[in-house]
């Protein structure tokens, strides 16, 4: 009796072990033929897509970043077009499906690149106004006939209303000492503002300039610059990311990545919504880019090095008062641009280059 009891001991020992295995070896026997992770792919291209299953399956749908691109009932290869994609790393999932039973789901990645060259712009100044310059500018934006302003460096930040017209500060609230203010956005009758490494953010009322909250980001990132479009925010880090926020509860809810045909553009700073696109000035140079948001993609960009040169500006022999702020009078057409600490702020108008 003992000896069978051991047997039967041994025979279930093996078959639950053979069990285990051929679960195991079900589950690691689909894999990628390709793309192999980290593949290149340039907007607008087909990417193939190719399994290798050890057991025939129902059907596979695949996914990019949870986003359903194609069904397919084998494991033959598919073309799958990426013009509707946003731009950078994206997640390739196929879920495969069996029977009744769970999908198994196996994923790889691409990197969808630009190869679009951004349109060369030029400009034209229309008119120069007087700029503060006691302002390290972070953020500007125009609202019903007034400029404010978002003036950085701890210890030394603002927000401030101005005249455009003359450059009078007509209405400034201090940020506590410990703070370093960046960029600010108007959302309805408030005004939202990032700090750069203090990982909170500051909501202003309108009208008063009075602070009404201080609260904590929802994610561990320094704050660079912002701008809306009536429906969402966007935020920027110093990265090629532009974090797309909720309008009314700032949580994030997405996000693009920024590619022009070089790779990814990094350190987007102070931005601002236009007619559609999003400009964006690139920190510690002279240029100001022009973005998608639908994909992240650069589609135009513009060189303002001889603007207000080095050589003539105040404060010129500081590297950190570059080029930064851009406003737009939207019922007016008007685009102003200005820089940290500088004397002038400039109206532009963009058109082709000559």
């Amino acid at each position: 009796m003992r000896f069978k009891l051991i047997c039967l001991s041994v025979c279930s020992i093996l078959f639950f072990t053979h069990c285990s295995n051929e679960g195991k070896q079900s589950a690691e026997s689909s894999s990628w033929v390709m793309p192999e992770a980290g593949t290149s792919v340039n907007l607008g291209d087909s990417v193939n897509l190719e399994l290798k299953l050890n057991e025939k399956a129902d059907s596979v749908v695949y996914f990019a970043d949870g986003v359903k691109l194609k069904r397919a009932a084998d494991e033959k290869s598919v073309a799958v077009p990426t013009g509707e994609l946003q731009l950078g790393i994206k997640a390739i999932t196929a879920k495969i499906y069996r029977g009744q039973s769970e999908p198994e789901e196996i994923s790889t990645n691409i990197v969808l690149k630009s190869t679009l060259v951004p349109q060369k712009l030029g400009y034209i100044v229309q008119q120069v106004f007087k700029h503060d310059t006691s302002s390290y500018t972070q953020g500007l934006e125009f609202h019903e006939g007034y400029l404010y302003e978002s003036d950085g460096l701890t210890g030394e930040s603002s927000l401030r209303k101005t005249d455009p017209a003359t450059g009078k500060v007509l209405q400034m609230t201090k940020v506590r000492d410990e703070l370093f203010a960046e960029g600010i956005t108007i959302v309805g009758d408030k005004i939202l503002m990032l700090t750069y490494q203090n990982n909170v953010s500051l909501e202003y009322d309108l009208k008063s300039l009075k602070l009404l909250r201080e609260f904590p980001n929802q994610y561990q990132r320094e704050g660079w610059g912002l701008c809306n479009d009536g429906k969402v925010i966007y935020s920027t880090d110093g990265s090629n990311t532009i974090y797309i926020l909720n309008k009314d509860t700032y949580m994030q809810e997405n996000s693009i990545e920024v590619y022009d045909q070089n790779g990814p553009v990094r350190e987007l700073n102070e931005m601002e919504f236009i007619d559609g696109r999003i400009y964006a000035n690139i920190y510690s140079s002279n240029r100001i880019v022009i973005i998608d948001p639908a994909n992240g993609q650069v589609t135009a960009e513009v060189d303002l090095s001889e603007l207000y040169a080095d050589s003539v500006r105040p404060m010129k022999d500081f590297d950190g008062f570059v080029l930064n702020g851009i406003a737009w009078d939207s019922k007016g057409k008007r685009l102003f641009v200005t820089g940290k600490k500088w004397d002038k702020l400039f109206q532009i108008k963009l058109g082709q280059l000559q």
